[in-house]
């Protein structure tokens, strides 16, 4: 624990030198780390996706370091610091885990959400929304995944995984019929796909497939496939856009049995 805490002082030690003595740091406010933040967060997230366990280290220290940087930064207004950071996030977990630290009894995972979302609502004296805690700024897809998890935390579900696959059919007669349609509107093209694309997470949810990581999967396949046909192309002189679908099936074909 020792060595723990005094690694904890040293960072903050580094940070209060680098805030009082670097003039990029000493130049950041909050609203100027935003969106270096949001990098850093999507860098950490490829590491866990790379299973990096030297890269995971690395991004986990530099998001470490933007809490200790905003955190700083409050402190020489007074608002908050550090320690108010640390306190009110330990006060909140032990709060919203009365099965650790008081009398509630739970049997599985599930219902430790669904008490975590009812106490959050609580909080706030019941005028927080269920869904008011999903960042408007979240990607679609994993926004959507969040709504679905909040609403089942409070027993807005299917029961079976077969009706959600029955909506996801029924989704994509209805956009196929918007498609097929002699108005052909867009913008209700459009409203159908989407409803196509949040059935469809809904429908993972319920195999226990995380759609995100789903999809990344697939993303890295397509690249990993269209990369093979490119060098396969090359290697006979010539260039992709001058080729034939039929040609580029060829090599592509060939990827799919690596």
């Amino acid at each position: 624990m020792n060595e723990k805490l005094k690694a904890f002082e040293r960072l903050l030690n580094v940070m209060d030198d680098l805030r009082e003595k670097c003039p990029w740091d000493k130049k950041q406010t909050i609203e100027s780390l935003r969106h270096l933040t949001i990098e850093e967060t999507f860098e950490l997230s490829d590491a866990i996706l790379k299973n990096d366990v030297t890269e995971l280290k690395k991004e986990l220290g530099d998001i470490l370091l933007h809490i200790v940087f905003y955190a700083r930064i409050a402190s020489e207004t007074d608002q908050f610091n550090i320690a108010d950071v640390m306190n009110s996030l330990c006060d909140k977990l032990i709060y919203r885990h009365p099965h650790i630290y008081g009398e509630v009894k739970v049997e599985n995972a599930e219902e430790v959400t669904q008490n975590w979302e009812k106490l959050k609502q609580k909080e706030k004296g019941g005028n927080k929304t269920v869904l008011s805690g999903v960042p408007n700024s979240m990607p679609a897809l994993l926004k959507a995944y969040r709504i679905q998890e909040k609403a089942r935390a409070v027993g807005f579900d299917w029961d079976k995984p077969e009706q959600v696959f029955e909506k996801v059919r029924e989704e994509i007669e209805e956009l196929h019929t918007e498609v097929e349609s002699d108005k052909l509107e867009q913008s209700k093209i459009e409203d159908e796909f989407g409803d196509v694309l949040f059935s469809l997470i809904n429908y993972a949810r319920f195999l226990k497939v995380n759609p995100e990581d789903a999809l990344e999967r697939t993303n890295k396949k397509f690249i990993k496939r269209f990369g093979y046909m490119e060098q396969k192309i090359k290697e006979q002189g010539k260039q992709i856009e001058d080729c034939t679908l039929a040609e580029m099936d060829v090599f592509w074909n060939e990827a799919k049995t690596l």
